[in-house]
């Protein structure tokens, strides 16, 4: 039906930009002229709203695709044009003799090119609005470079590629979802509370959990969030943290919640259950890629680092955090609360407690390239520390509780730090990661919690 729809488009496009050349060949009046012109508008309208046949046409999926398929018939009917150009002016129109007009030739080729301009900017657009995968890079290189001729193809073909594997891959999930809504893998005994890492809050601007809470209450997941601020020493944030989970279980009437923490807000988990009598409303804790052994890097840049560049990087860092929502952050307590020496007394000090479940998950990069700047950069001088990282954290660093699950690394990529929350919303080849959620949470639903 999507090859129809292609091919229905192209012949729209072809007969509404040549409908001049066929009314000389035809030689039929200006009435019929107008009426199928009239007509021939209404079939491009058509194509220009919905151009997928039998998809839905609307919906973020399908406005992305329609842009892909627009594009696609952009570049066949240009092409045509051009064919069919060459062919009137250089073959037919000599042998009946005929030689058109400056004035019409000028027309023709206006015409032709305004179709095919709304077509391709009606494309560009839904594609440009609506595709997460595109990214940032794809959509600069093509504003940068949509006028070299052949790259400006090439750019074409990666964009269309890149929007079609979206579709694919968030259609096939759609279907998924849809046989496993019924079952509500995802519905625990206990609510989930998602508890994020430093300099970063829950919802504000955008969510720090990318697409994985939508996926797993799709599920039948019942979701929190912990709410505490971005940077605050452990034990502040944790305070603030307990809170936050008492009220969630006042207001939602459960028992216990199961909690799960990125980054330093495991560490600040761990706290609240252990010193801030937590623990009788915590049925599991489930931490992804915390440092619980600290981060040798932070030891050396704080050792190495002038106090005046530290000073000035907390002032800039708190500067931030307070437009975040932060009442009253503190950059320096938050970071000195992950070198290895004070985590190191951390553990010492904060024993599991004996009637909550603790596992642990962890990820590692394969090389700079596997995440953006600054984690490339990160992930570098981790490295010379503490070998195996995601970017941040030391793998052996990661490792808490009774079960400790490592993420199979992707191809060549590896998985960073930020892409175990989808904080980039990238589809990552071999990993992905709302399903790696769905599959966690349903374990825990598994056993008992």
């Amino acid at each position: 039906m999507l090859r129809l729809g292609k091919l229905w488009g192209v012949l729209v496009v072809l007969a509404v930009t040549n409908l001049d050349v066929l009314k000389i060949q035809a030689s039929f009046g200006w009435t019929a002229y107008g009426v199928l012109l009239g007509i021939l508008l209404l079939a491009f309208t058509m194509v220009n709203i919905a151009p997928n046949w039998g998809r839905q046409n609307f919906s973020r999926l399908g406005i992305m695709l329609g842009g892909e398929t627009l594009i696609e018939i952009y570049l066949f009917s240009l092409t045509c044009n051009l064919i069919i150009g060459i062919y009137l002016l250089r073959i037919l129109f000599p042998r009946l003799s005929f030689t058109p007009s400056a004035w019409s030739i000028l027309l023709h080729v206006l015409f032709s090119l305004l179709a095919e301009g709304i077509l391709a900017w009606n494309g560009f657009i839904r594609i440009y609005l609506s595709s997460v995968q595109l990214g940032i890079k794809w959509r600069v290189l093509f504003l940068l470079f949509w006028w070299v001729p052949l790259l400006n193809l090439v750019l074409l073909g990666r964009i269309c590629a890149i929007v079609r594997a979206e579709y694919d891959f968030e259609t096939e999930k759609e279907a998924q979802n849809k046989i496993r809504r019924l079952n509500e893998s995802c519905k625990t005994h206990y609510p989930i509370v998602l508890v994020h890492g430093v300099f970063f809050r829950d919802r504000k601007y955008f969510n720090y959990w990318g697409r994985i809470p939508g996926e797993l209450i799709r599920n039948g997941a019942v979701i929190f969030y912990g709410g505490q601020q971005s940077a605050a020493a452990t034990k502040d944030a944790a305070a603030e943290l307990k809170e936050n989970i008492l009220r969630i279980i006042e207001e939602s009437g459960c028992q216990k919640v199961n909690i799960i923490a990125h980054s330093k807000g495991g560490l600040e988990s761990r706290y609240a259950i252990t010193h801030l009598g937590l623990s009788s409303c915590v049925a599991s804790l489930t931490t992804i890629n915390t440092p619980h052994r600290g981060c040798a890097f932070v030891d050396w840049l704080l050792e190495k680092m002038p106090s005046c560049v530290c000073k000035w990087l907390a002032n800039s860092y708190n500067g931030a955090l307070k437009r975040l929502g932060d009442t009253n952050p503190d950059f320096l307590a938050a970071v000195r609360d992950l070198t290895s020496r004070n985590c190191q007394i951390f553990n010492q000090e904060t024993p599991d407690a004996p009637d909550v479940f603790y596992q642990s998950v962890g990820s590692k990069m394969k090389n700079w390239r596997s995440a953006p700047f600054p984690q490339s950069l990160f992930y570098l001088l981790v490295r010379h520390f503490e070998k195996e990282n995601d970017g941040l954290v030391g793998v052996e660093s990661m490792k808490w509780g009774s079960r400790f699950q490592m993420v199979p690394a992707a191809g060549k990529r590896g998985i960073s730090h930020g892409d175990m929350i989808d904080l980039y919303r990238e589809n990552i080849s071999h990993f992905d990661v709302r399903e790696f959620y769905v599959e966690l949470v349903r374990q825990l639903k598994k056993e008992g919690f």
